[in-house]
């Protein structure tokens, strides 16, 4: 029986190998690799690999430095040929619209009651922003560019919309779901493509910047599928409710898939910012040190059990992730050594089950996967293509006498699957 598989072996102990210097040699011995091809021990999507599209402005700074520039969704340069050949390479890149201003952006249709605006610089708004506006003249514009490029879009609300600020970071009260469902209304009748809608950007637990309660969060939840059902109603195929696109705290994504019930919430999504800060004079050595690499493990294999227990009926997604917050580290997040970081953390996500991972960004600050000026692939973004060609659904098994610091992973090969990896794709679906 035919039996194909990949392999990534990702070498994490790079410091100790450069440490050795010429004269210096060390022999290394044969390392037995094992892989278990009896049963998948996880699934993943078939386009597992995901970029987002951020709103940030070229008035986001962080650390004495603005890398954003004309990255924002608002004003990406859509007409550069080399941002549509990078897309379409992946024969239909998942790309999630969205970040931290999303839950301050209104959408320019219906009966809007503030004028349209960019997203401003303002003293006291949320993250020193003011609210901003989408435009339906520019929603066409990105909608012209997907219809071309093909990827698959993922689309991110406004989850603060009629609430008030209490105290703190909380925000209470109802969502207003008046603009959502006429921005959703309007991208129903211009037949354009969503893959999913997702509520909201890190108001989980404490949140950042703001926050809302698990319980509230929930019964708005229940509100949006609705709209979505009802605004779908003649559709083959309804776009899936994506929540809640914050930092993982098991007691509040737990009550918030209580609350929402069976069936509502189609895909739990956490963010991961696992290396720290982008300015830390540390971030280079987190990226090498297998030990610091590892502590993620515990936040992936806790969301899937918290997901078995209280929303089975759920996939797992990391709806953005760019290893450092802030934009990034300069010189780092853009260069090789972080995709000793990032392909250690596909391939740790997917052993848990995490059946997308969203890269923060494609295109600005600095861990975007295109230069944001010239659109020049950065490493990463090889390191994302060829995991995407390779890399297939089922996740295998791997055992190995080498030192934890080398880092096996296995799935089946992508594209003409094998008998025997069919029939692991199966048992894993029974499983789930």
């Amino acid at each position: 029986m035919e039996f194909r598989l990949s392999l990534v072996l990702i070498l994490v102990s790079l410091p100790a190998i450069l440490a050795q210097g010429v004269g210096n040699t060390k022999q290394v011995g044969n390392v037995k690799v094992v892989v278990n091809g009896i049963l998948a021990i996880a699934q993943v999507d078939n386009n597992f690999i995901c970029a987002t599209i951020d709103w940030w402005n070229h008035e986001k700074c962080d650390y004495n430095q603005c890398p954003w520039g004309s990255a924002s969704a608002l004003n990406l340069n859509l007409s550069h040929p080399l941002l549509a050949k990078s897309i379409q390479a992946f024969n239909q890149l998942r790309i999630r619209i969205g970040g931290s201003l999303e839950d301050q952006l209104l959408y320019d249709v219906g009966n809007l009651k503030y004028p349209c605006h960019p997203f401003r610089k303002q003293s006291h708004g949320l993250f020193g922003f003011s609210r901003g506006c989408l435009p339906m003249s520019r929603w066409d514009e990105l909608n012209q560019f997907f219809s071309k490029t093909r990827p698959i879009i993922t689309f991110s609300l406004n989850a603060l919309s009629g609430r008030h600020h209490k105290s703190g970071g909380v925000w209470v009260g109802d969502w207003d779901s008046s603009n959502a469902y006429d921005f959703i209304n309007y991208t129903v009748s211009k037949g354009y493509q969503i893959d999913s809608w997702e509520f909201g950007n890190e108001l989980s637990g404490r949140g950042v910047g703001a926050s809302v309660g698990a319980e509230q969060y929930g019964k708005d939840l229940i509100k949006l599928k609705h709209i979505i059902t009802q605004l779908y109603n003649k559709s083959r195929t309804k776009p899936a409710l994506v929540a809640p696109g914050g930092f993982y705290d098991q007691a509040w994504f737990a009550k918030l898939l209580q609350v929402s019930g069976s069936g509502i919430v189609n895909v739990i999504t956490q963010h991961m910012y696992n290396l720290g800060a982008g300015v830390d004079p540390k971030l280079m050595s987190r990226i090498l040190n297998p030990g610091y690499l590892d502590r993620a493990s515990g936040t992936f294999r806790d969301l899937e059990q918290m997901v078995k227990k209280n929303g089975p009926w759920a996939s797992i997604w990391v709806g953005e992730s760019g290893g450092a917050y802030n934009s990034g580290g300069r010189n780092v997040s853009d260069t090789f050594v972080n995709s000793f970081w990032y392909l250690d953390q596909l391939g740790m996500s997917a052993k848990y089950n995490t059946r997308v991972y969203c890269r923060q960004s494609l295109v600005g600050g600095n861990y975007g996967l295109l230069n944001r000026t010239s659109f020049v692939p950065n490493p990463d973004y090889y390191s994302a293509l060829l995991w995407h060609r390779l890399m297939g659904q089922g996740v295998l098994a791997v055992n190995s006498n080498a030192s934890a610091d080398l880092r096996t992973y296995a799935h089946c090969a992508r594209g003409r699957v094998s008998l025997l990896c069919r029939k692991i794709l199966c048992q894993a679906y029974k499983r789930k």
